[in-house]
């Protein structure tokens, strides 16, 4: 009997007590996942291979039943018969084969080492040799699938369901996207994705509940931010905008176009309109609680050019010599 000196002990693995709850090895597990994952760590064998250990520790102490084989015969890798030329006597295990209960012996000296004992005892890992016949048998990932036997798991009739948990998560949007609302696609920190249907309006602060998404049954709470637009901002449930007009366009007035959320607009300035001055759009600002939208409320900003043509210079030189606009004439009084 060989010297079983490649038992994987799982705990350790992951650097968790053996009384660890199911919580904080998963914990642990999505933390080293996340650390040691080959996407992250390209080229590096060590982490690939650090990654399919924590894996396959996580596989067994995840999973209530596995982890109760694991746990009761472990045990069995630092008694004497593990590590001398004088094996334990064999084991019997009740199973079932082709529908009739059965006793199935598991003997430990008939295995090479201790993971292919705890790989057959608790189905982890592939095909195995078989000592005794010098053939090889094929052992399923999961014993009770087994064509042949299998082992059974000693659980309790009624296990306990995992416990109802509510999570949060953040989710920030675009202006536009928050005001349409529609279906997004979200990705969460366990790895699963959803696809959600948002309310239109939404704005920063604002919670949707979604029933059901969070842990063991419990619900999945989304905390809206609206990231901040370069053209609009909202004050309460009117938006906010400048609109830039030539020093033409603001002596002599008429139709200029103003961006909305739901598209540019054309509307009527007055001549001789002073920079600073506010107009109303009605109904086209932020949609409130109860579906009724709030104003937009338009800036007006005069911008002189820089640079003009000579055909401009021309004309703006005569506006000078003409204009009886004398925007000073009370500082010189």
């Amino acid at each position: 009997m060989q010297n079983l000196q490649n038992f994987r002990d799982y705990y350790e693995i992951l650097g968790v007590p053996k009384d660890a709850s199911g919580e904080e090895i998963k914990k642990v597990y999505r933390r080293l996942a996340r650390q040691y994952h080959p996407d992250l760590n390209p080229g590096n064998k060590s982490a690939e291979e650090k990654f399919k250990d924590i894996g396959e520790a996580y596989e067994v102490l995840s999973d209530t039943a596995r982890r109760s084989q694991y746990d009761q015969f472990s045990r069995y890798w630092k008694q004497k018969g593990f590590v001398s030329n004088k094996a334990p006597k064999p084991k019997s295990w009740s199973g079932a084969a082709n529908g009739r209960s059965s006793t199935q012996e598991v003997d430990p000296s008939q295995f090479s080492d201790f993971e292919s004992f705890i790989n057959q005892v608790i189905g982890v890992g592939g095909a195995r040799k078989d000592s005794r016949n010098g053939g090889s048998s094929s052992t399923s990932k999961d014993p009770f699938r087994s064509p042949k036997s299998r082992v059974e798991y000693t659980v309790p009739k009624n296990p306990p369901r995992p416990v109802r948990r509510d999570i949060e998560a953040r989710l920030t949007l675009p202006l536009e996207k928050a005001y349409q609302g529609g279906n997004e696609r979200i990705r969460l920190e366990d790895g699963r994705s959803l696809e959600v249907t948002m309310p239109p309006g939404m704005v920063t602060g604002q919670t949707i509940r979604l029933r059901n998404q969070g842990i063991g049954g419990g619900d999945l709470y989304l905390k809206i931010t609206v990231e901040p637009h370069s053209l609009f901002k909202l004050e309460g449930a009117n938006i906010f905008c400048q609109v830039p007009v030539t020093p033409s366009e603001a002596v002599l007035g008429g139709q200029v176009e103003a961006p909305t959320l739901d598209g540019p607009v054309k509307m009527t300035i007055p001549p001789g309109v002073r920079s600073g001055q506010r107009f109303r759009l009605a109904n086209k600002g932020y949609p409130n609680d109860n579906g009724q939208r709030g104003d937009q409320l338009v800036e007006i900003q005069i911008l002189t050019p820089k640079n003009i043509s000579p055909e401009e210079q021309e004309l703006y030189e005569k506006i000078r010599q003409i204009e009886t606009f004398k925007p000073r004439a009370d500082l010189l009084r």
